[in-house]
């Protein structure tokens, strides 16, 4: 059983069924961790990609029809691993689809991961995401300023939007600690699932949260920082641009308790 898969619309997908794919790029996705077959936040990535190919196509996969695909990939690969589930037209890019053009599904496992160890260093670089709130492929900026921050010493690049506001990072959320609240940054920006996970949870535990927007020159009031994704619900993040941040281990252990919190769901 091999830990890479590539289904397309519930079976195994030939290279001939690749070929036109690898250099698309009018898609969307989700990803998602699954352990032992299940899934933490499930209904918030079918949620995901159901809003996001409405946004897109106009129309939306029936959600028992992408369950079974993704039940059909999860199950041809080992216990715990990486899944991608990118939605598309067929009908390609550059064009006009017709009414009639469904979207279909294109689902990838690999490896389980868990995220870098930390704490992360990270470049605030001005941008702003095209469709923000749409998790969408082909984003050449993200990658490129990724790269560019390397190139200067950091871990990754945390973005800042044309008012001065932070946002999220390259395929991450922010979140920040003030020393008795969890607060979350107001910006144009995608939602991400574990972000939305948390929310929930913390709220069901009694931790403080709020939302504020959020500037370079607010980081030396805050206690912490930290990014996430669906690789875990927390990374500390000890500097953004010039600004050290503290540890807040408080915070950190906050988040993680929270995440695991969230029952896990069978694919």
């Amino acid at each position: 059983m091999s830990a890479y898969v590539t289904h397309r619309n519930g079976r195994p997908a030939t290279a001939g069924e690749l070929a036109p794919l690898a250099f698309a790029g009018h898609a969307h996705f989700t990803a998602i961790q699954v352990r032992g077959g299940r899934a933490r936040g499930l209904d918030l990535h079918l949620e995901r990609l159901r809003s996001a190919s409405v946004e897109l196509f106009g129309r939306a996969l029936p959600e028992d029809r992408v369950r079974s695909w993704l039940r059909e990939a999860v199950a041809a690969g080992p216990a715990d691993l990486s899944l991608t589930a990118t939605v598309y037209s067929p009908a390609g890019e550059f064009t006009v689809a017709g009414d009639g053009v469904e979207p279909e599904l294109l689902v990838r496992t690999g490896p389980a991961a868990s995220g870098p160890a930390g704490p992360l260093t990270l470049a605030a670089a001005p941008y702003e995401r095209f469709l923000p709130a749409v998790k969408h492929v082909g984003e050449v900026a993200k990658t490129h300023l990724l790269r560019e921050a390397a190139g200067r010493g950091f871990d990754d690049a945390a973005f800042v939007d044309r008012r001065g506001r932070l946002s999220e990072a390259s395929i991450w959320n922010l979140a920040f600690w003030d020393g008795a609240e969890v607060v979350w940054p107001v910006a144009e920006m995608l939602g991400g699932t574990t972000m939305a996970v948390l929310r929930q949870q913390l709220e069901r535990l009694g931790v403080p949260q709020r939302d504020r927007e959020i500037t370079l020159d607010d980081l030396p009031a805050l206690s912490g920082a930290v990014v996430m994704n669906s690789w875990t619900p927390g990374v500390a993040v000890h500097r953004i641009g010039a600004v050290e941040l503290p540890a807040a281990p408080l915070f950190l252990e906050t988040l993680h308790r929270a995440f695991s919190a969230e029952p896990l769901t069978s694919v």
